[in-house]
């Protein structure tokens, strides 16, 4: 198969706008003035930020740019050798190993915090994280505590929504100190109309992998949009990448054209991927013209394509809202279920990949269940194993050696089927 080339125009787009990103980091970090704050990627309260003129600075991605730029191992050796065990989250440790060493990246440098936002979302090893990083930056802390959704209908109760406004208010009073002036209402109106647009873009250019063949691939190429969506939500340029995006693939779907050549497979793929190793693990799979149609791990910061969308009438509630219900850190193993099997269903594919991750103990826990659970279903699933930031965790060989034995027993199964019709 001749090799697919992956890089296009939105790829370099995206890359441009990233590149302006991070050199707004560099400025901060060489002292610009502006001040920074670290915050998550689960359903966060980017918008707050964004109306005061505050930077936001998100360690996953930090970690996960080494990653694709294999600079992480260093740094995971050198958090180890403080004192992190090897099966802390390898995020956490690439993070902290870049702390100790200066900052310094091939993208870019990065700020002091001027805060520390945790914004809890079904994942503890965060609180650890940031009370980590608290006591090495020595600065000030702010956990925003995200109730679980514990009830059968997946919204939030009012009590949980009364709990979580009276702590964006205090947040607002802690980020207006930092930023040295009052929140303007209007700004945070615009930020989260910015968002609401946003994300009823992406909700669009989801939904367009339901064609045949899908204009894009809702997981490799979905990580292209995915830092745009997080690190410039909020934002013009933000809103003008995801309107440039969503024309460009909804004509591809008009034209019935695919990121590969021929679509023989559909598939849903649970779980983030290898970040040291995306390239080759696509390849595994584009071998195979097998594309994947919708994911999990594109929705860790919000669930845009199932009905959500900030509202500017009513920005502080839409940003509670979206913390506590439409992500999917914050969703039990059975609303993850439902999930997956909307995509399925709604999105017409033939087979569920879970990629299980050693060190994320938030997405791999409960994952042999949900490989049983939907094949006993009937749906074709295969579980691979290696590590979303660790080199050392990944065998090319075993990984390609289990893709191969998985499509070779789908590409008989849908010929069986085709004979016997």
């Amino acid at each position: 198969m001749a090799e697919t080339a992956y890089q296009g125009r939105l790829h370099l787009l995206q890359k441009d706008l990233m590149s302006q990103y991070y050199g707004e980091l560099t400025a901060a970090a060489e002292g610009s003035g502006v001040p920074a704050a670290y915050l998550l990627i689960g359903g966060n309260p980017v918008e707050l930020l964004r109306a005061l003129d505050i930077l936001p600075v998100y360690p996953e991605v930090n970690a996960l740019q080494l990653a694709v730029k294999k600079q992480s191992l260093a740094h995971i050796q050198a958090a180890e050798g403080m004192g992190y065990s090897t099966d802390n989250c390898a995020y956490v440790k690439a993070d902290i190993g870049l702390y100790f060493a200066g900052r310094k990246t091939p993208f870019a440098t990065i700020p002091e915090p001027s805060l520390l936002l945790c914004n809890y979302v079904g994942c503890n090893v965060y609180l650890h994280w940031f009370d980590h990083l608290a006591e090495y930056t020595k600065r000030p802390t702010f956990h925003l505590d995200i109730p679980f959704i514990r009830n059968a209908s997946g919204r939030p109760s009012s009590d949980d929504m009364a709990y979580v406004l009276r702590q964006l208010e205090q947040l607002v009073a802690v980020c207006e100190e930092i930023a040295g002036k009052r929140l303007d209402p209007q700004r945070l109106r615009r930020a989260v109309e910015l968002s609401s647009q946003t994300g009823r873009l992406w909700s669009e250019i989801k939904h367009l992998t339901k064609s045949a063949p899908t204009p894009y691939d809702a997981y490799f190429d979905s990580v292209t949009m995915m830092a745009p969506l997080y690190c410039l939500r909020g934002t013009e340029e933000g809103l003008t990448f995801f309107q440039t995006a969503r024309d460009e693939y909804a004509q591809m779907a008009a034209d019935g054209k695919g990121p590969l050549e021929r679509e023989d497979f559909r598939f849903v793929i649970e779980g983030p991927p290898p970040w040291p190793y995306l390239r080759v693990f696509r390849d595994m799979f584009a071998r195979w013209n097998a594309v994947a149609v919708a994911s999990t791990y594109s929705t860790v910061g919000g669930l845009w394509e199932f009905g959500f969308a900030h509202d500017p009438d009513h920005p502080m509630e839409s940003i509670a809202e979206h913390l506590l219900t439409w992500n999917l850190t914050n969703r039990n193993f059975l609303q993850r279920y439902d999930q997956i099997d909307r995509y399925l269903k709604e999105w017409n594919a033939d087979a569920l990949v879970i990629h299980s991750v050693k060190s994320c103990r938030l997405f791999s826990a409960g994952q042999g269940d949900m490989r049983d659970y939907f094949t006993q279903r009937g749906v074709p699933t295969l579980l691979v194993e290696s590590d979303l930031e660790d080199p050392r965790y990944f065998s090319e060989a075993q990984m390609r050696t289990r893709i191969d034995a998985f499509f070779e027993s789908l590409a008989h199964r849908k010929l069986t089927a085709a004979a016997s019709s």
